[in-house]
């Protein structure tokens, strides 16, 4: 593979941060660009050819002549191009895939609605904000379960599916939503956080800053 074969599109958010771990996971050579959300360069109309809705992250595989956006779809073009962070057993990879899509459908909507309830929006809400605290605590509790008599969230094998979920429990941990209560998915979080590659990966492009 060429090293300018790849070419991902990104900042530093929840969802940038599962791309930039799992490709530094896999040691594959990729150009790095930064997507500025702040200075409104995922509206540019360049960027917009890449995802006509404008979000990040976006992956270019220039050898193949492929675009893919949104992080789940990117993390499973990644595994499917490489036969890597997926368990090759059925039942094992399925379950993998699953919790990837719990986190895609789940804990990234709720957890960023938090955010925007609790940091962003201009008249703060109290009804939303004790609704969203509600549904992050009920998924804390759900991967607390899950992650009770496994390391990893598919079994015995580290996957796509932790990296998605590590994604966002880096946000909530630098922004203070706590689920240190949480022994199971404490100890996931400290374990994930050791590796050198999601080290690296949430440095990139830049780290992200809490409120």
């Amino acid at each position: 593979m060429s090293p300018a074969s790849l070419h991902l599109y990104t900042d530093s958010s929840p969802n940038g941060f599962k791309i930039t771990i799992a490709l530094e996971e896999l040691g594959l050579p990729y150009v790095l660009h930064h997507v500025r959300i702040d200075d409104g360069a995922h509206r540019h109309p360049d960027f917009l050819k890449l995802h006509p809705h404008g979000r990040i992250p976006v992956l270019v595989d220039v050898a193949r002549g492929i675009t893919v956006f949104e992080s789940a779809a990117i993390l499973l073009y990644l595994s499917d191009r490489t036969g890597q962070l997926l368990p090759a057993a059925a039942a094992a990879r399925w379950e993998a895939i699953t919790w990837l899509m719990f986190h895609s459908a789940s804990v990234g909507p709720i957890l960023g609605q938090r955010v925007h309830a609790e940091m962003f929006a201009d008249v703060p809400h109290a009804p939303s904000i004790a609704r969203y605290r509600r549904l992050s605590t009920e998924f804390f509790a759900t991967l607390d379960q899950r992650l009770a008599d496994r390391p990893w969230l598919a079994g015995e094998e580290y996957s796509i599916a932790d990296i998605a979920g590590y994604g966002w429990m880096h946000i909530a941990r630098l922004i203070g939503f706590d689920f240190a209560g949480y022994l199971h998915l404490t100890t996931w979080h400290e374990r994930m956080s050791q590796r050198p590659a999601v080290q690296r990966g949430v440095l990139l492009p830049e780290p992200a800053t809490g409120p």
